[in-house]
């Protein structure tokens, strides 16, 4: 696998998965950067994206040059989650769908990464955040998981890391009301470690995973590996999520959910048998 600076594109992967313009991939000074770049939509993710996204994590894993890995967003987001209209117009019939490529390279990266969260960071926006190793997040970050808002379950092991990493009480709101909440608000649940404005999120996060790439880097993934839950479960919790989710993502419930969501309305769950 090669790494085209002058592109930000990764070749030698599956066609569909690394020639996205939606997501750069960069490496300097030990780290490398992962961002979704497609600001005109709040970097809401398609499949090509999340594949881009498993394909540059992966990169980062094999290259030894690279020591730390940052995660970011273009334009003043970090992602407005799924992209609703795909999602309703293009159900997956892949065996591994992308987003599951990209989930699993996440949460088995054994080098430790870093969240650069500005603006809104939706869904698996949020959800992500529980597998990284240290998050920043902008003074103007909202953070919300509005899966049972779809007719969903929440997904990436959030029904179990969300729980165990903040405590029951707080994970219901989170996830059964769905309520939204700010970076401060995140950062005392312990979602978040620091919160800067918006114009120094990238040289803070940048500034954490250089300090990180400067340490030995056999301790670093040691202890981050000792730290961090039982990939296994996390997986199996991950599948048994897919599961339900893909389940329920053809349900009357979240068709009705999506295309309220679309037409800008309320959904009517009453009229849903």
């Amino acid at each position: 696998m090669s790494y085209k600076a002058a592109t930000g594109r990764l070749d030698g992967c599956k066609e569909d998965a690394a020639m996205s313009d939606k997501v750069i991939y960069r490496a300097s000074e030990g780290v490398a950067e992962v961002r979704l770049n497609r600001p005109e939509k709040k970097n809401a993710i398609l499949p090509e994206m999340y594949a881009a996204m498993a394909d540059g994590i992966l990169a980062a894993e094999t290259d030894a040059a690279v020591r730390a890995i940052v995660i970011g967003g273009e334009g003043g987001s970090f992602t407005a989650g799924n992209d609703l209209s795909d999602f309703l117009n293009r159900p997956s019939s892949e065996e591994t769908p992308p987003v599951r490529r990209f989930m699993t390279a996440l949460s088995r990266a054994e080098k430790p990464v870093v969240a650069a969260v500005d603006g809104l960071a939706i869904g698996i926006g949020t959800t992500l955040l529980l597998h990284c190793d240290l998050v920043v997040a902008s003074t103007r970050s909202r953070f919300q998981m509005p899966f049972v808002n779809l007719g969903l379950v929440p997904e990436f092991a959030s029904s179990w890391l969300l729980p165990a990493r903040i405590g029951y009480p707080r994970a219901a709101e989170l996830l059964l009301l769905a309520e939204s909440m700010d970076a401060v608000t995140a950062k005392d649940f312990g979602l978040v470690n620091r919160v800067v404005e918006p114009a120094e999120v990238e040289a803070a996060a940048l500034d954490l995973a250089r300090r990180l790439a400067a340490k030995p880097p056999e301790a670093l993934r040691q202890s981050k590996r000792l730290m961090r839950a039982d990939p296994d479960s996390v997986l199996q919790r991950m599948e048994q999520e897919n599961a339900e989710f893909s389940r329920l993502l053809a349900s009357p419930e979240a068709r009705e959910a999506f295309t309220a969501f679309l037409e800008k309305r309320a959904p009517d769950f009453g009229k849903v048998a």
